[in-house]
């Protein structure tokens, strides 16, 4: 059994999360930009779908994008020398949620689904407002090709998701976001969940106890406030 959060009830120890399914935590409370960051400040992430109460994870191992281990392969070399994209940063964050909502493949860090409902979209947006969220957006033509979007506390950012319209858009995204938050001092990219996919890119997995130490260590610095990517990062 896991605990049922009432609005004001604190997030029990990650220890505690089940092992199957993996790193279950709790159910209900809201999504709140309190509980939120509670949540993240933690290394506790919501995912669930829309309908059902609200489930907390923090699962292991842990899932982690060492920013300056981010693998460029030979195919995303070639399409970052051509620039076939422009790459902005939280100019249409909601578009670019809505592009995660949107059936496709790999459209999650986790896992492909619809599972960002109008909840999560309106709770994120809020912290987008408030400088937590942040989006990269991919752009050709003028227009929104693919994209990330993550919460950035101190020096660790948490992955959400991630969607392409077009070939290598979300690989870009996460190319030029890996680039910028090393020249940033960033020590993580929180991925959550193992994917092969993620694996090609460099993230790799790591114990929860290690995730969760560093996490304490990354979250207490001064937080980035102009999130723009320098000109330079793949020149």
């Amino acid at each position: 059994m896991i605990p049922w959060l009432s609005d004001d009830r604190p997030f029990p120890p990650a220890e505690q999360a089940l092992v199957h399914p993996n790193g279950l935590l709790a159910a209900g409370g809201n999504l709140s930009v309190s509980r939120l960051l509670e949540a993240y400040h933690g290394g506790i992430f919501p995912w669930f779908n829309p309908g059902e109460p609200i489930l907390w994870w923090c699962p292991d191992p842990r899932m982690v994008l060492i920013p300056r281990e981010f693998i460029v392969s030979h195919s995303l070399a070639k399409a970052l020398r051509r620039r076939r994209f422009e790459v902005r940063c939280d100019s249409v964050f909601e578009q670019v949620m809505r592009g995660c909502a949107a059936p496709r493949a790999r459209n999650r860090i986790l896992q492909a689904g619809t599972w960002i409902g109008e909840d999560m979209i309106s709770a994120y947006c809020r912290l987008h407002s408030l400088g937590y969220a942040h989006s990269v957006e991919i752009w050709q033509d003028d227009k929104l090709v693919g994209g990330l979007y993550g919460v950035s506390i101190g020096r660790m950012f948490f992955g959400e998701s991630m969607f392409s319209a077009v070939s290598n858009a979300s690989k870009v995204a996460l190319a030029y976001l890996s680039r910028q938050l090393e020249r940033w001092g960033f020590g993580l990219i929180d991925c959550q969940m193992s994917t092969s996919h993620l694996a090609s890119l460099g993230a790799r997995e790591i114990p929860r106890s290690e995730f969760l130490a560093k996490l304490q260590e990354l979250i207490h610095y001064a937080p980035v406030t102009d999130w723009k990517f320098d000109p330079d990062l793949f020149t």
